[in-house]
């Protein structure tokens, strides 16, 4: 829980996020599931 947490400070504070980043992060998100 706490990783989402930072990931979701990281996104606001760098809201242009590479398309490949957010493919990791969908993948990551699946996973952590």
């Amino acid at each position: 829980m706490a990783k989402s947490q930072d990931a979701k400070k990281d996104e606001k504070k760098k809201p242009q996020k590479t398309a490949k980043e957010k493919k990791l992060a969908k993948q990551e998100k699946k996973a952590a599931k």
